[in-house]
């Protein structure tokens, strides 16, 4: 799928190594779920300026592999604010390097935070 790039900022933009990739060539999902959780709390810091951690991260399902030397951009929005919770939703999109006007959706996921104290409990937003 070929589209114009998003025009809103990501919550993170990177270019994955060879360090990061799997024996398939391809980069290992364990590092695409944890910038999805880094830009999850990006968004979820707008919030609150309380400390922030992750209780879920709901059903993340690749679509399209990612290779060395894409870039990859990792969009954070926040979609509820509890309480004590702030809900997020990441999209990932990678651009590829060798064609940059090629960029595909690889994976979007829901993720919960929970403000806390210094001790870990929960405090309200």
């Amino acid at each position: 799928m070929s589209r114009k790039e998003s025009p809103r900022d990501p919550a993170i933009r990177i270019t994955l190594l060879p360090r990061d990739t799997n024996p398939h060539g391809t980069i290992f999902g364990g590092i695409i779920l944890s910038y999805i959780d880094q830009a999850g709390a990006v968004a979820a810091k707008r919030v609150t300026r309380r400390k922030v951690v992750t209780v879920s991260m709901h059903e993340v399902v690749f679509k399209k592999p990612v290779y060395v030397g894409d870039l990859i951009s990792f969009y954070a929005d926040v979609t509820k604010v509890g309480r004590t919770s702030i809900a997020t939703r990441v999209v990932v999109e990678a651009q590829r390097e060798g064609d940059p006007e090629e960029i595909v959706r690889v994976t979007e996921a829901d993720v919960v935070f929970v403000a806390v104290d210094d001790a870990g409990n929960p405090v309200p937003v």
